[in-house]
């Protein structure tokens, strides 16, 4: 079959979510100071973005390789999975960042720990049994007329995808509000202790509150178009539409690591450490709490 640009640009995509996440986890896995719940909520974004990478290269292989109804139902319902378990993890960060703010005094407790590997567990569960349903069934192959825009996916199973995503966006928007909040209130009570309100008061909320926006806007951007048109397309549409909305999505596993990785200055300090074998004692780093933003 001839090559349609738009795979590509998806196998490219891909490619490149692969590797940047691979590095993540490559650099968590070899410093053994990030064993912290945040970077144990960055790992599961990381590999979830990875094994998103990596679905995406499999199912340009496959489509152009192995032309298969089965190999197709795996790989769809691996991306599903994936990208599923993506989205989970951003929203256990954000669970996360809102109860290091919440609870700051009893956020380094063994409970904390223990709420955080109940929250992985039970996102990467829903995201398995989220990507299995295709393959036991939930699927159209046998009955064309319910197909949705993603084929081999029903309309009812993107539905319910859509669905999901739409709920965890708002819990996401919600929580970032309240983040907001309480950041402001922090910053306020300290200039207040001060007896004056000084212009770095001002600049660090606008800062933090600027950061949760370009956040939770790069969630939404990459995300709503695609779910939105899950809902209301329909698989009479041209391809070319169901191509346009999906690719966006995809950027945001491209961003994730960025975001949540390479901004952090002890994740910094470990890629100088793996590629370069030393570190230089001038260069100060500042540990950054899990409530950073």
């Amino acid at each position: 079959a001839a090559l349609n640009p738009w795979d590509v640009m998806l196998c490219v995509s891909g490619t490149a979510i692969a590797c940047e996440n691979a590095l993540v986890l490559a650099i968590i896995c070899y410093s053994p100071a990030l064993r912290t719940p945040m970077f144990v909520l960055v790992g599961s974004l990381a590999t979830a973005d990875l094994l998103a990478g990596l679905g995406l290269i499999l199912n340009f292989v496959f489509h152009y390789v192995i032309r298969s109804e089965t190999v197709s139902l795996l790989t769809v319902g691996f991306l599903v999975a994936s990208f599923a378990a993506s989205v989970s993890s951003l929203l256990a960060i954000t669970v996360d960042r809102y109860l290091s703010l919440y609870n700051a005094l009893t956020y380094y407790s063994e409970r904390t720990v223990l709420c955080i590997h109940t929250m992985l567990a039970g996102a990467w569960g829903v995201s398995l049994c989220l990507g299995l349903l295709p393959v036991l069934g939930w699927n159209c192959l046998q009955d064309r007329t319910s197909c949705s825009v993603v084929r081999p996916l029903t309309k009812s199973n993107v539905t319910l995808l859509s669905a999901s995503f739409f709920l965890i966006f708002l819990i996401m928007l919600h929580l970032y509000i309240e983040i907001c909040k309480i950041v402001c209130r922090h910053a306020h009570q300290i200039a207040l202790q001060q007896h004056f309100l000084t212009a770095s008061h001002y600049v660090t909320t606008k800062k933090g509150v600027s950061t949760l926006a370009i956040i939770l806007g790069t969630f939404g951007a990459s995300w709503l178009p695609f779910a939105i048109y899950c809902v209301v397309g329909d698989p009479d549409y041209p391809a070319v539409y169901t191509y346009a909305t999906l690719l966006p999505a995809t950027y945001n596993s491209m961003i994730n690591p960025i975001i949540y990785a390479y901004r952090n200055q002890e994740i910094q300090r470990s890629m100088w450490v793996l590629f370069c074998g030393c570190f230089q004692a001038k260069v100060s780093f500042r540990s950054r709490s899990p409530s950073d933003v």
